[in-house]
C-alpha cells in the first residue's frame, strides 16, 4: 500500500491556537496595505504622492499604515509560513517517513493557486513568492534552530543588498526608467484607471503586465526576504516561541526589545520619506526603504510577543476564538479579500477604483474585517476546513477530504 494511503491532513487537535491567532491577526493586518493596491494606481503603494490627495487625514492614514503595517504583516506571514513547513512535515519526519513528495505536491499546488490569483484577480499576490522560497527552505527544516535563525538573518539582509546591486548594475537608462515609473504621468494614471474601471478583460490585460513585473522582482528581492524569514519562523517554532510555550516575562522582553528597535526606525522612515518628498531613489533603494525594512522586523517581533501574551491571558476570549478561526481559514480569507476588493473597486463590480481617498479606504478595511471575523467561525462551526483549504488538501492527498463535521 502506498504512503498516500496513510497520509492525512493536520487534525484540529494537532493545531496550535496561538499560531492560528497570530495568523488571523496577520491576515487582517495585511489588508491595511493591500487595500491601496486595489483602490489606487499601483505605484501609489510605493509613492503615495502618485495618486489622490496626501494631506491632512489622508497623510495621517498613510503614516500610520506605513509605520504600523507596511512590511510588518508580510514579515509575520513569512515567519508563520516557515513554521507551517515544520508543522506540515514534523509528524512524517518523526516517523522516519519521506516528506519531500508530499511537501512538493502541497507546495506545487500553492504555486498554481498563486499564479491564478496573480493573473486573474490581483497583481500583488504573495503566494508565488512563498511557494518558490519554500521549495528551497524545505530542505533546511532540520537544521539546528540557532543555525536557522542566523542564516535566516543573513538572507533577510541580502534582500535589499541584491536589489540595490541589481538596480545599479542595470545601467543608467534602466535606473532612470525605474525611477520615472515611480512618478507616473497623468496619461499613465488615466490608462490604469480606465483599465480597472472597464470590464474584466480590460483589467486582465493591464494586470497581466503588472503581475509579470512584480514576479520579476522575486529573485532580486522578495525571495531572499521570504526565505530568510521562513528560516527564522522555523527556529521560533522549534524554540516554542510561536506556540506560547515561553513565560510571560520572555514575551514582555520580546515586546520591549522589538519596540525599541522598530518604533524609532519606522518613525524615522515616515519623517525622512516625507521630508524628501518621496524622492524615488531615496524611497526605492535609499534610507527611506532601509529604515522601514529593518524596523519592520522589530515591529513583527513586538506584535508576536503581544499576541503570545494575549494568548496566555484570559482577556477577550471571544475575540481570540474569532481570530483563530480567521487564521485557520487564512488561505480562503486571503483570496476572499482579493475577490471582495475586486468587486468593490473594479469596473465589473462597483467601479470605485481611483475614487476613494485613503481615509475612506479604512472604512472598507473595517467592513471586510468584520465580515471575516463573523463568517470564519460560523463556517468552521459546520465544516472542518475553509473551502480553499479543503480543496488544497484534497489535491495534495489525491483524494477528496471530508469537510463536514
Amino acid at each position: 500500500m502506498s504512503n498516500l494511503t496513510h497520509d492525512r491532513p493536520t487534525q484540529q487537535k494537532d493545531r496550535r491556537a496561538s499560531i492560528d491567532i497570530l495568523r488571523g491577526f496577520a491576515l487582517l493586518g495585511i489588508l491595511i496595505m493591500n487595500i491601496q493596491g486595489f483602490a489606487m494606481v499601483s505605484m501609489a503603494y510605493s509613492n503615495p504622492t502618485a495618486h489622490l490627495d496626501l494631506s491632512g487625514v489622508n497623510w495621517l492614514v498613510w503614516a500610520l499604515s506605513h509605520g504600523l503595517a507596511d512590511m510588518k504583516f508580510m514579515a509575520l506571514f513569512s515567519i508563520l509560513f516557515g513554521a507551517g513547513i515544520v508543522l506540515a512535515t514534523e509528524r512524517r519526519d518523526a516517523a522516519g517517513r519521506p516528506s519531500a513528495g508530499f511537501f512538493y505536491r502541497r507546495n506545487g499546488w500553492l504555486l498554481i493557486f498563486g499564479l491564478l490569483h496573480g493573473y486573474l484577480i490581483w497583481f500583488g499576490d504573495i503566494l508565488v513568492t512563498y511557494a518558490l522560497a519554500a521549495f528551497v527552505v524545505f530542505w533546511f527544516r532540520r537544521w539546528p534552530l540557532v543555525v536557522q535563525f542566523v542564516c535566516g538573518g543573513i538572507l533577510v539582509g541580502l534582500g535589499p543588498a541584491i536589489l540595490m546591486g541589481a538596480t545599479r548594475l542595470g545601467g543608467e537608462e534602466e535606473l532612470t526608467a525605474t525611477l520615472k515609473s515611480m512618478a507616473p504621468t497623468a496619461e499613465a494614471i488615466g490608462a490604469e484607471i480606465r483599465a480597472y474601471q472597464g470590464n474584466w478583460v480590460d483589467a486582465f490585460r493591464f494586470r497581466a503586465t503588472t503581475t509579470m513585473e512584480v514576479q520579476m522582482t522575486i529573485p532580486f528581492y522578495l525571495f531572499w526576504r521570504a526565505s530568510g524569514l521562513m528560516l527564522i519562523g522555523m527556529a521560533l517554532y522549534k524554540a516554542g516561541i510561536l506556540s506560547a510555550e515561553r513565560s510571560p516575562r520572555f514575551y514582555q522582553i520580546m515586546v520591549i526589545l522589538g519596540l525599541l528597535v522598530g518604533v524609532p526606525l519606522v518613525i524615522a522612515s515616515v519623517v525622512q520619506l516625507t521630508a524628501n518628498d518621496w524622492d524615488p531613489l531615496f524611497a526605492l533603494i535609499g534610507p527611506g526603504h532601509l529604515l522601514n525594512y529593518i524596523g519592520s522586523l522589530g515591529m513583527a517581533a513586538a506584535y508576536t510577543g503581544l499576541i503570545m501574551l494575549w494568548t496566555l491571558s484570559g482577556l477577550w476570549t471571544q475575540l481570540k476564538h474569532w481570530l483563530a478561526a480567521v487564521g485557520r481559514m487564512a488561505f480562503t480569507n486571503y483570496i476572499l479579500q482579493s475577490v471582495l476588493c475586486s468587486l468593490i473597486f473594479y469596473g465589473f463590480g462597483l467601479g470605485l477604483f481611483g475614487q476613494l481617498e485613503r481615509w475612506s479606504q479604512v472604512l472598507v478595511v473595517g467592513a471586510i474585517w468584520m465580515l471575516q471575523l463573523w463568517i470564519s467561525p460560523l463556517w468552521l462551526r459546520y465544516f472542518r476546513f475553509g473551502p480553499l483549504e479543503w480543496l488544497w488538501r484534497s489535491l495534495t492527498y489525491f483524494r477528496v477530504q471530508p469537510i463536514r463535521k
